[in-house]
């Protein structure tokens, strides 16, 4: 089980030619919108991935949009909320030629989690699981403190980095998630080489050079598919959930890490971020495919 303490977002994107200076206006070359937040996405790679799932989160009177969609990608409602006082999240998404992004985000709805949803999603499930974070909601010191009260091990996706937010968690958790900037920019906050970050697992996505997994003092190194990259938005979460609900149903760590490493090549391949995850049968037959060729 894996109990994700969410953002959700709809996800205004533009195509650009290049990323717009300061003091540049620049014309859109295309405009969609898809079902977004980096919890939101994490939650649709588990679920694609057939991993057990409860996703906690909020919408504004605005979302049913998004409710829509996340129902349509197999994900219940039962745990996410409607406040009448928020917008739901939003980012607004400049992609340019090259596939690479540049996001701004609106938390909205998502910083207006309370300790009563924290507490009816953990009360029924003590010790079954993994809960899972990131930086796109409010209590997150609050949710690790309740995992622990409720013996479950803490997955932190350390994203948008904030070096303040995760020095005072890295200490409760049990599996840090970082792109390998942020894990950098850890490294120099912390004054400790890579491999000597706190955590008793490390998983450090590389883009296109893979994924690195630390895990006691154990390294893995994944190494990325190579695919025609149409839209980067989302990998570093279909990885990490793609991952977690692998390693959670139990398989190794290398098969864990194949499988996240195939599900992001595939969803990199396509628009959008949610709604471009594949599905378990897309990522065994990706699979196939790559090692039979």
């Amino acid at each position: 089980m894996i109990i994700n303490f969410g953002s959700i977002n709809i996800d205004h994107v533009y195509q650009v030619d290049h990323m717009p200076k300061p003091g540049e206006t620049l014309f859109s070359k295309g405009y969609d919108k898809f079902l977004g937040g980096k919890g939101m996405n994490q939650s649709i790679a588990v679920a694609q991935a057939r991993g057990k799932l409860i996703h906690v989160g909020a919408v504004g009177t605005d979302g049913q949009w998004a409710l829509d969609e996340i129902r349509g990608l197999g994900v219940s409602l039962d745990h996410i909320i409607t406040l009448s006082d928020k917008p739901t999240g939003h980012a607004i998404i400049s992609i340019d030629r090259k596939g690479e992004n540049q996001i701004v985000i609106e938390g909205g709805a998502n910083q207006s989690f309370t300790s009563s949803m924290i507490e009816n999603s953990l009360k029924n499930n003590s010790g079954n699981g993994w809960v899972l974070l990131q930086n796109e909601t409010n209590l997150a010191r609050e949710i690790v403190q309740a995992a622990k009260e409720y013996n479950m091990p803490v997955a932190y996706a350390a994203a948008p980095f904030d070096a303040e937010t995760v020095l005072s968690l890295i200490s409760k958790i049990d599996l840090l998630a970082v792109n390998q900037g942020e894990a950098e920019a850890l490294s120099r906050t912390l004054g400790v080489p890579l491999e000597e970050i706190p955590v008793s697992q490390l998983l450090v996505t590389l883009g296109q050079d893979g994924a690195r997994f630390y895990k006691n003092n154990e390294r893995f190194d994944q190494k990325a598919f190579q695919v025609e990259a149409k839209d980067t938005t989302g990998a570093g979460d279909t990885f990490l959930g793609s991952f977690l609900a692998m390693h959670d149903m139990g398989c190794t760590l290398a098969e864990a890490l194949e499988y996240a490493a195939a599900a992001s090549a595939i969803q990199v391949t396509r628009h959008g971020a949610a709604t471009a995850i594949p599905s378990r049968e897309e990522v065994t037959s990706f699979l196939h495919e790559r090692k039979s060729g």
